[in-house]
């Protein structure tokens, strides 16, 4: 009985110890220690231009953040058979002056990566920037549209993905912001 009690006892010990060095591991991938603290991303603009120079600006506003107000969009209207070059820009408007999060998605790019899909048959967007590992990054874009259509263009930035990939669902990592827009290609 002796025995069993003491073994139970070590057994405890062990159990206790293993929790507490899991526990405390560094399991941050983080080797420039940033803080990653996660920014408020109100406002989301991927401004499209074709080659006359036409431009259609799509923006996803959220300015309360989660919860409260719906977000304000404002749709477009793209050419049918045209190529349109695509930057996107992500800004939190509660900061005075308005913080551009788009300067610090660039100078961390190799820990971020925007992910695009569109509904609408013909439409392909191809991310046309690198991070400094040469794998995509996806601020500047070219978007090639083909028959008219109508349907949704979804974009997802993810923190920490794995890269390469093959797309969102392959990437792993957390999204700091996904937004959708509806578009129509006539």
């Amino acid at each position: 009985m002796k025995t069993t009690n003491s073994i139970i006892k070590l057994l405890a010990i062990l159990f206790i110890s293993t929790i507490t060095f899991t526990a405390c591991s560094d399991d941050d991938h983080d080797e420039d220690d940033h803080d990653h603290e996660e920014e408020l991303i109100t406002t989301v603009t991927y401004t499209l231009t074709d080659g006359n120079n036409n431009t259609l600006t799509l923006v996803w506003e959220d300015i309360d953040g989660e919860g409260g107000n719906a977000p304000t969009i404002t749709n477009g209207t793209l050419s049918a058979n045209t190529t349109y070059t695509g930057v996107i820009k992500l800004e939190n408007a509660t900061e005075t002056p308005t913080e551009d999060i788009t300067v610090e998605v660039k100078n961390e790019g190799d820990e971020h990566e925007f992910f695009y899909a569109s509904s609408v048959s013909g439409v392909t967007i191809t991310k046309t920037d690198v991070d400094k590992n040469n794998n995509p990054l996806g601020v500047e874009t070219s978007v090639v549209t083909g028959a008219a259509g109508s349907g949704t263009l979804t974009i997802i930035l993810k923190h920490e993905p794995k890269k390469p990939n093959t797309g969102v669902t392959d990437a792993g990592g957390s999204t700091d912001v996904e937004v959708t827009f509806t578009i129509t290609v006539q």
